[in-house]
């Protein structure tokens, strides 16, 4: 028994995503002469994507500023952990006004602190000002309206879910899905993964109701490795209303950025004498120092002072109401935050053009492992990673469809696999996988992982509930595989970094078995 197709598409390019990467990949393509489909589970075309609660801006050097593209380069690696590729660092941040200047020529309209000059904030990790912004700490929903004003050409599909890559061994022929009509394929010879997150693998995040960590998922099944998973951002402040669950507003650093500092509830400093930026140190570093502080006094909270901020409302009005819609004044009281899950800093393995091992098949945005954030993503990067290589991924997509020419994609077998409750996972996660991790807490969330009943996948629910468990499965595979503390990794047994772990673990599925390349094993 197959997958049985209840109907049947073609096209040069799917692209699965439409957040900044999907839309930026799906534009290239279409521009290139490509017929493109984008794929979206949501069932509006502007569903709300991770790209569009990205509050802090787009970190850019400016052809006309004192900053300069080394300087970025050696932020960037700074905050990576000695887990960088410096190479397709400089390869990404030397695009990067190239790719904002598009953006604008696409509709985008950023602040602007005179006539003609984008006004600069300085976020955690950066040496300098160099983040343009857009309504303040709006700078996502600028760049998806953008995005989502140049695609009203594009053919995008609502309510369709990925559910499979097709592929003949050698090359991409499709993509198997469910839509409203049942199960369908789409015979295509490029596929564009550009998924977003997994960030609802835990109980709170900042992420979107659709970040479940599908593009590593379909990535994986199709034969594909991903690394770098056991690098979960926690970002350090998000805001806390209760113990309650799935996504909660950010709090954008570029408040810290602003002069904003963080207090215990005795109205002690908690990054004094951690680092020497201080309040501005890498995010990982100020996650880590939170969760330490809230464990010692017995908080569930830190608090976030940024009453020294003069227009507070203007410069942060997206935050301002999002604390004023909990019952807090940002101008006259500190803001409760806490970690929350926020960004993944490895994915798909692919080259800075999006390219994966598997012909035809390429991952942008976040979903992706370029080599851009090695252990820890650096504030602002996000946006630009996703503008530069889900154009060139579009592009490499198109020039691809166009040389291999048509495909056909035959259906799969039967979409069958192992995935607990969501709450279930989403518990266990939290409490074994979180911002410090130990070896006895990831090996009973291995067992509770092990022990999920099988379950077919004919629903996105379904869907999303397998891809979650399997990335589960990598990130704790991998997270146990790594005796050190490096980035947004920390083994409470190990609190030193080892120089000899200083590269990337390598993941793949050998039958339904996660095999994971360790630092000190022979390769999978």
């Amino acid at each position: 028994m197959t997958f049985a197709p209840e109907w049947t598409d073609t096209a040069d390019v799917v692209v699965i995503g439409t957040g900044v990467a999907g839309l930026a990949a799906a534009l290239a393509a279409h521009r290139a002469g490509r017929r493109v489909v984008v794929l979206s589970k949501a069932d509006q075309r502007h569903g709300v994507t991770a790209t569009h609660y990205a509050q802090g801006g787009i970190a850019v050097v400016l052809p006309d500023s004192d900053d300069s593209i080394d300087d970025h380069v050696a932020d960037t690696l700074a905050a990576g952990a000695g887990m960088c590729d410096a190479d397709a660092v400089y390869s990404i941040v030397a695009d990067g006004y190239r790719a904002v200047a598009e953006l604008v020529g696409d509709g985008a309209r950023f602040d602007e602190s005179a006539p003609g000059r984008w006004a600069l904030t300085r976020e955690g990790g950066h040496s300098r000002r160099r983040i343009v912004h857009a309504g303040g700490d709006a700078t996502g929903a600028e760049v998806q309206r953008a995005l989502d004003g140049a695609a009203q050409l594009l053919d995008i599909r609502t309510g369709h879910v990925a559910a499979r890559v097709l592929h003949d061994r050698t090359a991409v022929t499709g993509v198997a899905v469910v839509n409203a009509d049942g199960r369908g394929i789409i015979s295509a010879p490029a596929v564009i993964l550009a998924s977003g997150g997994l960030g609802h693998l835990y109980g709170a995040t900042t992420n979107p109701e659709g970040s479940t960590g599908d593009g590593i998922a379909l990535a994986l099944w199709a034969g594909v490795p991903v690394s770098d998973l056991e690098f979960i951002q926690f970002h350090p402040t998000m805001l806390y209303a209760g113990r309650g669950r799935g996504r909660r507003p950010l709090i954008t650093e570029a408040i810290r950025g602003e002069g904003a500092i963080l207090l215990d509830s005795q109205g002690n400093s908690v990054m004094a004498g951690v680092h020497p930026m201080g309040d501005l140190a890498p995010r990982d570093v100020v996650a880590a120092a939170i969760d330490a502080r809230m464990k010692a006094i017995g908080d569930p909270c830190v608090y976030l002072d940024a009453r020294g901020i003069d227009g507070f409302d203007a410069r942060f009005p997206t935050v301002a109401a999002s604390c004023r819609a909990v019952g807090i004044d940002p101008v006259r009281q500190p803001i409760p935050v806490t970690p929350g899950a926020h960004y993944s800093c490895g994915g798909v393995v692919t080259d800075v053009y999006g390219q994966t091992e598997l012909p035809g098949l390429f991952a942008a945005g976040e979903v992706a492992r370029t080599g851009m954030h090695g252990a820890n993503r650096l504030a602002s990067n996000s946006l630009l990673e996703g503008l530069v290589v889900g154009g060139r991924a579009g592009k490499a997509a198109a020039a691809h469809a166009a040389a291999v020419g048509r495909s056909r994609a035959i259906a799969p077998e039967p979409i069958i696999h192992t995935a607990p409750k969501r709450r279930e996972l989403q518990k266990a996660m939290s409490r074994d996988a979180s911002v410090v991790r130990n070896a006895a807490g990831l090996r009973r969330l291995s067992e509770t992982l092990s022990a999920a009943r099988v379950r077919t996948v004919a629903s996105r629910r379904d869907f999303e509930n397998a891809a979650l468990a399997l990335a589960a499965r990598v990130v704790t595979a991998a997270a146990l595989a790594r005796n050190e503390s490096r980035g947004c990794h920390h083994r409470a047994e190990y609190s030193d970094a080892v120089p000899e772990q200083a590269r990337s673990q390598v993941v793949r599925l050998v039958g339904d078995a996660v095999c994971v390349e360790a630092l000190s094993a022979v390769p999978c």
